[in-house]
């Protein structure tokens, strides 16, 4: 019997691949409201906070920064219009671009303050490899995961996602880069909590890091080994008790706190004194909280936070419509990585949490880190468009 002329006739799932391609839908608007809404907050905070660092060039940083920007969106929106699903099969090979890139600093990274080696300088910029780590790894984590699905509650599989986590980690904290082993390790945290690794296996995780800890800060110290150079351990147990030696190692959360207190409800703009007299060390990096806060005071910092928010938000939601599990793991990841440094960044802005170098996402001055967070973000983009386009395949009435 032939289907009459009005008749709805579905479309079966075994309809070309192509036609899902061929669906156009735009990016998530609120995704991308939050991301731009975030780069003009970094370009008019630092527009202000490093004016005077380059004599004769007070627009240096924000220029540099507006280019860094502009370029992500460019990467972010190209980004979006590729199929996520194909990096799974390219997990080994991304692994060892992200050995290979943190290893390459080590042995050719330029040394600056305290000894720290970070970064391979070029002509024209500066790469920092742990920052592009945190994507390579949200990606390589989330293809393993999901090629062991089924052996997912085995001991086996958690130790070797925390060991793949943990190495790379590892390495970046001897750079010296703290905040970025340490989110690092939130990532595979993250992406083994969305998997449905056990509570159990969870629950040891979380004891093992405290254990950790604790060894690394006071144990080991106190027996004469330093896993952590001086000045990192002065820096997270400073926050504990800042006021003892303000002129060391809690000058920087002591000067941020009282930035940010000076802004009050709208802010001081071009008086912020803290600012523009320098003191507060890394304002355009590490505390460019404390300038959002002195320059534009509670309504400024509420605005940022509320941005962040939203970005969140939209990352559970991308999380939640993902046409399959990689994407959600990736999304995971992504939601750990911002997650962690939002409230570390802002944390050690205010006096809650240890200063670990980490960045605020989209806020503070760098290629490597903007570029990063742009990737990650365009990653989601991609998640958001293909579980609609899926969506959108899955639900199409055909009318003959």
């Amino acid at each position: 019997m032939t289907p009459s002329a009005t008749s709805p006739i579905e479309v079966p799932d075994e309809a070309p691949v192509h036609a899902a391609r061929s669906i156009r839908l735009p990016l998530d608007p609120l995704l991308t409201l939050a991301t731009i809404g975030l780069g003009i907050c970094s370009i008019l905070t630092l527009g202000a906070a490093t004016r005077e660092f380059v004599p004769g060039q007070p627009r240096y940083y924000v220029d540099r920064q507006g280019i860094y920007l502009g370029l992500g969106l460019v990467l972010m929106v190209a980004l979006a219009r590729f199929d996520y699903s194909r990096l799974r099969h390219l997990m080994y090979g991304i692994y060892a671009v992200l050995m290979l890139s943190i290893l390459s600093v080590l042995g050719l990274g330029h040394e600056t303050t305290l000894g720290a080696q970070r970064a391979i300088e070029f002509p024209l910029f500066s790469f920092q490899a742990s920052e592009l780590g945190k994507v390579l790894l949200i990606v390589a984590l989330s293809a393993f995961v999901v090629n062991r699905s089924r052996r997912l509650n085995e001991l086996d599989t958690t130790a070797r996602v925390m060991l793949a986590g943990l190495v790379p980690a590892m390495f970046v904290i001897a750079q010296p880069d703290l905040g970025s082993g340490m989110v690092y390790m939130a990532i595979a945290f993250m992406v083994l909590f969305v998997a449905g690794t056990s509570w159990r296996q969870l629950t040891a995780l979380l004891a093992l890091v405290a254990v950790s800890a604790a060894f690394v800060l006071v144990a080991a110290p106190a027996a004469g080994v330093h896993v952590l150079k001086t000045y990192q351990v002065e820096r997270l147990t400073a926050f504990l008790h800042p006021s003892s030696n303000p002129e060391k190692q809690g000058y920087q959360q002591e000067e941020s706190k009282v930035a940010i207190g000076a802004g009050q409800k709208t802010g001081r703009g071009v008086n912020s004194t803290q600012i523009k007299g320098k003191y507060v060390p890394e304002d355009d990096t590490d505390f460019v909280f404390a300038a959002v806060g002195e320059q534009y005071g509670f309504v400024g910092a509420a605005l940022v936070l509320s941005l962040y928010a939203l970005l969140i938000w939209r990352t559970l939601r991308i999380l939640t419509m993902s046409k399959d599990l990689f994407g959600s793991l990736v999304a995971a990841g992504v939601l750990a990585m911002l997650m962690f440094q939002v409230f570390v960044n802002v944390g050690m802005a205010v006096g809650i949490m240890p200063i670990t170098g980490v960045t605020l996402p989209l806020m503070s001055y760098g290629g490597s880190s903007v570029i990063t967070t742009l990737l990650a973000v365009g990653l989601l983009q991609s998640i958001y468009v293909q579980g609609r386009a899926s969506q959108a395949l899955k639900g199409r009435v055909v009318r003959y």
